[in-house]
Protein backbone atom coordinates (compact mmCIF):
# COMPACT_ATOMS: atom_id res chain seq x y z
CA UNK A 1 0.00 0.00 0.00
CA UNK A 2 1.23 3.48 -0.90
CA UNK A 3 0.18 6.48 1.17
CA UNK A 4 -1.11 9.67 -0.45
CA UNK A 5 0.70 12.60 1.19
CA UNK A 6 -1.01 15.38 -0.74
CA UNK A 7 -3.84 15.64 -3.25
CA UNK A 8 -4.33 19.08 -4.79
CA UNK A 9 -6.66 20.09 -7.61
CA UNK A 10 -4.70 22.24 -10.09
CA UNK A 11 -7.46 22.64 -12.67
CA UNK A 12 -10.86 21.10 -13.34
CA UNK A 13 -10.40 17.29 -13.28
CA UNK A 14 -6.61 17.63 -12.91
CA UNK A 15 -4.88 16.75 -9.63
CA UNK A 16 -1.31 16.82 -8.34
CA UNK A 17 -0.91 13.78 -6.09
CA UNK A 18 2.15 13.23 -3.91
CA UNK A 19 2.75 9.59 -2.97
CA UNK A 20 5.20 8.05 -0.52
CA UNK A 21 7.38 5.71 -2.58
CA UNK A 22 11.01 6.03 -1.37
CA UNK A 23 12.62 3.39 -3.58
CA UNK A 24 11.06 4.83 -6.74
CA UNK A 25 11.94 8.39 -5.69
CA UNK A 26 15.61 7.40 -5.31
CA UNK A 27 15.84 5.64 -8.69
CA UNK A 28 13.61 7.73 -10.96
CA UNK A 29 14.92 9.78 -13.89
CA UNK A 30 13.15 12.36 -16.07
CA UNK A 31 10.80 10.80 -18.60
CA UNK A 32 10.09 7.62 -16.65
CA UNK A 33 6.70 6.50 -15.38
CA UNK A 34 5.01 4.22 -12.86
CA UNK A 35 2.15 1.75 -13.10
CA UNK A 36 -0.50 2.20 -10.42
CA UNK A 37 -3.49 0.21 -9.21
CA UNK A 38 -6.03 1.94 -7.01
CA UNK A 39 -7.42 -1.29 -5.58
CA UNK A 40 -6.91 -5.03 -5.66
CA UNK A 41 -7.92 -6.42 -9.05
CA UNK A 42 -8.22 -2.90 -10.45
CA UNK A 43 -7.02 -1.58 -13.78
CA UNK A 44 -3.30 -0.92 -14.15
CA UNK A 45 -2.57 2.51 -15.58
CA UNK A 46 0.72 4.24 -16.48
CA UNK A 47 1.44 7.72 -15.12
CA UNK A 48 4.52 9.84 -15.74
CA UNK A 49 6.54 10.72 -12.64
CA UNK A 50 6.20 14.48 -12.64
CA UNK A 51 8.67 15.06 -9.84
CA UNK A 52 10.47 13.25 -7.04
CA UNK A 53 11.99 14.12 -3.68
CA UNK A 54 14.45 11.44 -2.58
CA UNK A 55 14.97 13.11 0.82
CA UNK A 56 11.24 12.83 1.61
CA UNK A 57 10.84 9.57 -0.28
CA UNK A 58 7.98 10.90 -2.40
CA UNK A 59 7.00 11.06 -6.04
CA UNK A 60 4.53 13.44 -7.67
CA UNK A 61 1.90 12.34 -10.16
CA UNK A 62 -0.30 14.59 -12.28
CA UNK A 63 -3.63 12.86 -12.88
CA UNK A 64 -6.40 13.94 -15.24
CA UNK A 65 -9.70 12.38 -14.19
CA UNK A 66 -11.22 11.30 -17.50
CA UNK A 67 -11.65 7.53 -17.20
CA UNK A 68 -13.04 5.17 -14.58
CA UNK A 69 -9.73 4.44 -12.83
CA UNK A 70 -8.40 8.00 -12.85
CA UNK A 71 -11.66 9.21 -11.29
CA UNK A 72 -11.17 6.73 -8.46
CA UNK A 73 -7.53 7.77 -8.12
CA UNK A 74 -8.15 11.51 -7.67
CA UNK A 75 -10.81 10.68 -5.06
CA UNK A 76 -8.23 9.14 -2.70
CA UNK A 77 -7.91 11.50 0.30
CA UNK A 78 -4.72 12.59 2.04
CA UNK A 79 -3.50 9.71 4.27
CA UNK A 80 -5.47 7.34 2.07
CA UNK A 81 -3.72 4.64 0.07
CA UNK A 82 -3.46 3.20 -3.41
CA UNK A 83 -2.85 -0.50 -3.79
CA UNK A 84 0.23 -0.65 -6.03
CA UNK A 85 2.85 1.69 -7.48
CA UNK A 86 5.47 -0.04 -9.64
CA UNK A 87 8.46 1.66 -11.23
CA UNK A 88 10.36 3.53 -12.40
CA UNK A 89 9.59 2.18 -15.88
CA UNK A 90 10.38 3.24 -19.42
CA UNK A 91 13.48 4.79 -20.92
CA UNK A 92 14.66 8.08 -19.36
CA UNK A 93 14.77 11.26 -21.40
CA UNK A 94 18.02 11.50 -23.36
CA UNK A 95 19.54 14.67 -21.97
CA UNK A 96 22.18 16.39 -24.05
CA UNK A 97 23.60 19.89 -24.18
CA UNK A 98 21.68 21.11 -27.20
CA UNK A 99 22.15 24.79 -26.49
CA UNK A 100 18.81 26.46 -27.15
CA UNK A 101 15.82 24.16 -26.56
CA UNK A 102 12.07 24.79 -26.89
CA UNK A 103 9.70 22.67 -24.79
CA UNK A 104 6.07 22.65 -25.96
CA UNK A 105 3.27 21.43 -23.69
CA UNK A 106 -0.39 21.18 -24.56
CA UNK A 107 -3.01 20.77 -21.82
CA UNK A 108 -2.16 18.06 -19.31
CA UNK A 109 0.89 17.26 -21.46
CA UNK A 110 2.57 20.14 -19.61
CA UNK A 111 2.76 17.88 -16.55
CA UNK A 112 4.72 15.31 -18.54
CA UNK A 113 6.86 18.03 -20.09
CA UNK A 114 7.83 19.55 -16.74
CA UNK A 115 10.45 16.97 -15.60
CA UNK A 116 11.95 16.87 -19.10
CA UNK A 117 12.28 20.66 -19.29
CA UNK A 118 13.77 20.81 -15.82
CA UNK A 119 16.38 18.15 -16.61
CA UNK A 120 17.30 19.95 -19.84
CA UNK A 121 17.80 23.22 -17.95
CA UNK A 122 19.89 21.52 -15.27
CA UNK A 123 22.12 20.14 -18.06
CA UNK A 124 22.95 23.69 -19.11
CA UNK A 125 20.46 24.22 -21.94
CA UNK A 126 18.64 27.51 -22.46
CA UNK A 127 15.01 26.44 -22.23
CA UNK A 128 12.02 28.28 -23.67
CA UNK A 129 8.72 26.79 -22.53
CA UNK A 130 5.54 27.19 -24.55
CA UNK A 131 2.42 25.93 -22.79
CA UNK A 132 -1.25 26.22 -23.54
CA UNK A 133 -4.79 25.15 -22.85
CA UNK A 134 -8.35 25.79 -23.93
CA UNK A 135 -8.69 28.44 -21.20
CA UNK A 136 -6.63 30.03 -18.46
CA UNK A 137 -7.87 27.69 -15.73
CA UNK A 138 -6.54 24.73 -17.72
CA UNK A 139 -2.98 26.09 -18.02
CA UNK A 140 -0.79 24.42 -15.40
CA UNK A 141 2.74 24.68 -13.96
CA UNK A 142 3.49 28.08 -15.48
CA UNK A 143 5.19 29.34 -12.31
CA UNK A 144 7.15 26.11 -11.84
CA UNK A 145 8.44 26.19 -15.44
CA UNK A 146 9.36 29.86 -15.10
CA UNK A 147 11.81 29.01 -12.31
CA UNK A 148 14.27 27.50 -14.80
CA UNK A 149 13.04 28.66 -18.22
CA UNK A 150 14.56 31.67 -19.98
CA UNK A 151 11.02 32.36 -21.24
CA UNK A 152 7.64 30.87 -20.45
CA UNK A 153 5.12 31.70 -23.17
CA UNK A 154 1.43 30.98 -22.56
CA UNK A 155 -1.40 30.58 -25.04
CA UNK A 156 -5.10 29.90 -24.58
CA UNK A 157 -7.70 29.18 -27.21
CA UNK A 158 -10.17 31.66 -25.68
CA UNK A 159 -7.60 34.35 -24.90
CA UNK A 160 -8.32 34.30 -21.15
CA UNK A 161 -4.61 33.98 -20.30
CA UNK A 162 -1.52 34.89 -22.26
CA UNK A 163 -1.85 35.05 -25.99
CA UNK A 164 -4.94 33.84 -27.81
CA UNK A 165 -4.25 30.94 -30.13
CA UNK A 166 -2.31 27.70 -30.15
CA UNK A 167 1.15 26.75 -28.92
CA UNK A 168 2.11 25.91 -32.50
CA UNK A 169 1.58 29.53 -33.57
CA UNK A 170 4.14 30.74 -31.05
CA UNK A 171 6.53 27.92 -31.96
CA UNK A 172 6.29 28.89 -35.62
CA UNK A 173 7.35 32.44 -34.77
CA UNK A 174 10.36 31.19 -32.82
CA UNK A 175 11.39 28.91 -35.67
CA UNK A 176 11.29 31.85 -38.10
CA UNK A 177 13.49 34.02 -35.86
CA UNK A 178 17.19 33.16 -36.28
CA UNK A 179 18.00 34.70 -32.91
CA UNK A 180 15.50 32.47 -31.06
CA UNK A 181 15.24 29.35 -33.21
CA UNK A 182 16.12 26.23 -31.17
CA UNK A 183 18.53 23.39 -31.80
CA UNK A 184 16.03 20.89 -30.41
CA UNK A 185 12.30 20.77 -29.64
CA UNK A 186 10.50 18.60 -27.09
CA UNK A 187 6.71 18.31 -27.44
CA UNK A 188 4.16 16.64 -25.17
CA UNK A 189 0.40 16.85 -25.47
CA UNK A 190 -2.49 15.72 -27.67
CA UNK A 191 -1.35 13.67 -30.66
CA UNK A 192 -2.62 16.24 -33.24
CA UNK A 193 -0.55 18.92 -31.50
CA UNK A 194 2.61 16.80 -31.46
CA UNK A 195 2.06 15.94 -35.11
CA UNK A 196 1.77 19.62 -36.01
CA UNK A 197 5.00 20.40 -34.14
CA UNK A 198 6.82 17.63 -35.97
CA UNK A 199 5.70 18.89 -39.38
CA UNK A 200 6.90 22.39 -38.50
CA UNK A 201 10.40 21.23 -37.57
CA UNK A 202 10.84 18.51 -40.19
CA UNK A 203 11.78 20.77 -43.11
CA UNK A 204 14.17 22.70 -40.89
CA UNK A 205 15.96 19.57 -39.74
CA UNK A 206 15.50 20.42 -36.05
CA UNK A 207 15.70 17.44 -33.71
CA UNK A 208 12.22 16.89 -32.28
CA UNK A 209 11.31 14.52 -29.44
CA UNK A 210 7.70 13.56 -28.70
CA UNK A 211 6.25 11.54 -25.85
CA UNK A 212 3.84 8.76 -26.81
CA UNK A 213 2.50 8.12 -23.32
CA UNK A 214 -1.13 8.68 -24.49
CA UNK A 215 -1.09 5.23 -26.11
CA UNK A 216 0.39 3.27 -23.18
CA UNK A 217 -1.79 0.74 -21.36
CA UNK A 218 -0.04 -2.19 -19.68
CA UNK A 219 3.36 -0.60 -19.22
CA UNK A 220 5.40 -3.79 -19.69
CA UNK A 221 5.11 -4.48 -23.43
CA UNK A 222 3.07 -7.65 -22.83
CA UNK A 223 -0.35 -6.42 -23.96
CA UNK A 224 0.84 -5.01 -27.26
CA UNK A 225 -1.58 -2.11 -27.01
CA UNK A 226 1.14 0.51 -27.37
CA UNK A 227 2.62 -0.78 -30.62
CA UNK A 228 3.82 2.11 -32.76
CA UNK A 229 5.70 2.39 -36.02
CA UNK A 230 8.97 4.25 -35.65
CA UNK A 231 10.95 4.61 -38.85
CA UNK A 232 8.88 1.78 -40.35
CA UNK A 233 9.71 -0.64 -37.52
CA UNK A 234 7.44 -1.79 -34.68
CA UNK A 235 8.27 -0.43 -31.26
CA UNK A 236 6.47 -0.47 -27.92
CA UNK A 237 5.93 2.92 -26.32
CA UNK A 238 6.15 1.59 -22.78
CA UNK A 239 9.47 -0.28 -23.03
CA UNK A 240 11.22 1.36 -26.00
CA UNK A 241 9.94 4.85 -25.12
CA UNK A 242 7.78 6.65 -24.25
CA UNK A 243 9.90 9.27 -26.03
CA UNK A 244 10.82 8.97 -29.70
CA UNK A 245 12.23 10.98 -32.56
CA UNK A 246 9.08 12.69 -33.81
CA UNK A 247 10.27 12.71 -37.41
CA UNK A 248 10.22 8.88 -37.41
CA UNK A 249 6.76 8.41 -35.85
CA UNK A 250 3.96 7.11 -38.10
CA UNK A 251 1.23 9.45 -36.86
CA UNK A 252 -1.50 7.92 -39.04
CA UNK A 253 -0.94 4.55 -37.38
CA UNK A 254 -0.72 6.15 -33.93
CA UNK A 255 -3.96 8.09 -34.37
CA UNK A 256 -5.81 4.96 -35.45
CA UNK A 257 -4.58 2.93 -32.46
CA UNK A 258 -5.69 5.58 -29.97
CA UNK A 259 -9.34 4.69 -30.59
CA UNK A 260 -8.94 0.96 -29.86
CA UNK A 261 -10.28 0.99 -26.29
CA UNK A 262 -12.58 4.00 -26.46
CA UNK A 263 -15.78 1.92 -26.32
CA UNK A 264 -14.53 -0.09 -23.32
CA UNK A 265 -13.65 3.09 -21.41
CA UNK A 266 -17.05 4.64 -22.11
CA UNK A 267 -18.76 1.56 -20.66
CA UNK A 268 -16.55 1.68 -17.56
CA UNK A 269 -17.34 5.33 -16.93
CA UNK A 270 -21.06 4.67 -17.41
CA UNK A 271 -20.88 1.87 -14.84
CA UNK A 272 -19.44 4.27 -12.26
CA UNK A 273 -22.49 6.51 -12.69
CA UNK A 274 -24.80 3.51 -12.29
CA UNK A 275 -23.03 2.42 -9.10
CA UNK A 276 -23.29 5.91 -7.61
CA UNK A 277 -27.01 6.12 -8.35
CA UNK A 278 -27.53 2.68 -6.78
CA UNK A 279 -25.65 3.75 -3.67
Amino acid sequence: MFEVIDNEMLAPNLHRIVVRAPRIAAARKAGQFVIIRVEKGGERIPLTIGDADSSRGTITLFVQAVGATTRKLVAIPVKGHMRDVAGPLGMPTIIETWGRVVCVGGGVGTAVLYPMARALAEAGNEVTSIIGGRSGELVILADELSEFSAETLITTEDGSLGRQGFVTTVLDELLRDPARSPNAVFAVGPVPMMRAVVEMTRSRGIKTIVSLNPIMIDGTGMCGGCRVLIGGETRFACVDGPEFDGHLVDFDNLTDRLTTYREHECRAVAQISVNREAA
